[in-house]
């Protein structure tokens, strides 16, 4: 049973992350040979304050 984390900055709107859920699901039983009523993904929303490069979070850029 795949289990599939994505994680990502908000802001994405519903059809794109449905789009992403159904070609990872389509990826991951591809190359893993599960069928897609097995493969479970998670998306993990970040806000920008929350997520940081070189010391400066990417709300205060």
């Amino acid at each position: 049973m795949p289990y599939v984390t994505v994680k990502m900055l908000e802001g994405r709107t519903d059809d794109q992350k449905r789009a992403l859920v159904e070609k990872v699901t389509a990826a991951v039983t591809e190359t893993t040979g599960a069928t897609a009523d097995k493969v479970t993904v998670f998306i993990e929303e970040m806000p920008k304050n929350h997520y940081a490069v070189g010391g400066v979070r990417l709300s205060d850029q």
